[in-house]
């Protein structure tokens, strides 16, 4: 059975701006109903590659292409995309189903067409009933569902979002995730959504790339980004992790000892290919892998023991964490707490003794500064 065509892919797609590179050779491909993310930080030429693919800039060189079609040289509004925006631009002058309707209006569909699609689509978004309502009359999560229903009520082969949560208060923002991931599920169309947010890409996405510097460090699902990091760039970048810095001592089979500038022996594993005795190391460990305990014992079977007095306490429920500066590392070292009241009573000042595994740690060539 042959393979689907990917409903988005790229191909040693470069953007230059002068003599700024912002998108290095990146190649990739989505597949048909795929929720993937573009995770970076400020900079790294999400954005760039985003407004290629809507056709607002043109790639330097390479090539575009939706559903197998190159895209170099098609308008905007001759591409099979549709956007949303931060700010949504929804139109204040209009009511709620006006809104919805401006695309097809645009394309001189009908009027009764553009009143069964709107009132379909606003069926699908869960508000079958706003269509006569002004924007200002809608919640801020109203008015994200009303901005895709914009979109989709065009039928675009990919649906393009451009941080569309990042002007929500926290507790919409959080709503919304998975209220997104489940419209694109009802739609079945393909979003490309691009964010610094990790834990928006991490919630929602079938996969995610993640950016720096105008090139994709990894693509893979959120499990593996996570879990199997590729580079010390995507391990610090996902997720919380402690990093420190080392010395390989020795190397066998993909694990190592490395020794911190404390004089601590850590034993890891090898992210890394080519590392060898003497390189410097970076070595990361996520706060959840630490064993926090009061008894030495409890530790002691772990391959990196040792002991700390507690800094500080961060309570936040089930998601507290606690740093403890490690007298080995001198380092402090963030301690997601056990949920099982053990450490209720915890406080700063306290002795207690902490330790992870050689598979929890992670050790990748370091980065030269």
């Amino acid at each position: 059975m042959a393979e689907a065509t990917a409903d988005l892919e790229c191909r040693g797609i470069n953007k230059d701006f002068g003599t700024f590179r912002a998108v290095n050779d990146v190649s990739f491909a989505v597949p048909p109903g795929t929720f993937f993310s573009i995770l970076g930080p400020s900079g790294c030429g999400k954005t760039t590659l985003l407004r290629m693919a809507a056709g607002f800039l043109e790639p330097t060189s390479g090539d575009l292409l939706i559903k197998g079609r190159s895209m170099l040289n098609v308008p905007p509004n001759k591409r099979p995309v549709s956007m949303v925006f931060q700010h949504l631009a929804l139109f204040p002058m209009m009511d709620v189903a006006a809104n919805i309707g401006f695309g097809l209006r645009r394309r001189g569909e009908p009027r009764e067409d553009i009143a069964r699609k709107v009132d379909a689509v606003l069926a699908r978004v869960g508000l079958p009933d706003v269509g006569g309502r002004r924007i200002e009359q809608l919640s801020g999560g109203q008015k994200q569902r009303i901005a895709i229903a914009r979109c989709m009520v065009l039928e675009p082969d990919v649906l393009l979002l451009d941080e569309p949560l990042g002007a929500l208060d926290l507790k919409l923002r959080e709503h919304m995730k998975v209220e997104l991931k489940q419209l694109q599920s009802e739609f079945n169309t393909t979003f490309v959504y691009i964010t610094h947010d990790q834990s928006e890409a991490l919630v929602m996405s079938d996969q995610i790339a993640v950016m720096n510097h105008g090139v994709f460090e990894q693509v893979g699902s959120a499990r593996e980004l996570y879990y199997d990091p590729k580079t010390a760039f995507v391990a610090g970048f996902v997720g919380d992790s402690n990093r420190f810095s080392g010395t390989i001592e020795s190397i066998r089979g993909g694990k190592l000892k490395a020794r911190t500038p404390s004089g601590f022996a850590m034993t890891g594993t090898s992210a890394t290919d080519g590392l060898s005795k003497g390189d410097s190391v970076d070595i990361f460990v996520r706060p959840e892998a630490v064993r926090l305990a009061f008894a030495k014992t409890a530790v002691s079977k772990l391959a990196n023991a040792t002991t700390g007095t507690v800094d500080s306490i961060l309570f936040n429920g089930a998601n507290s964490r606690v740093l403890v500066r490690d007298e080995a590392t001198k380092n402090e070292i963030d301690v997601a707490i056990p949920q099982t009241g053990e450490f209720a009573r915890l406080k700063r000042g306290d002795k207690v003794h902490i330790g992870w595994d050689t598979d929890q740690t992670r050790c990748f060539a370091a980065v030269k500064s």
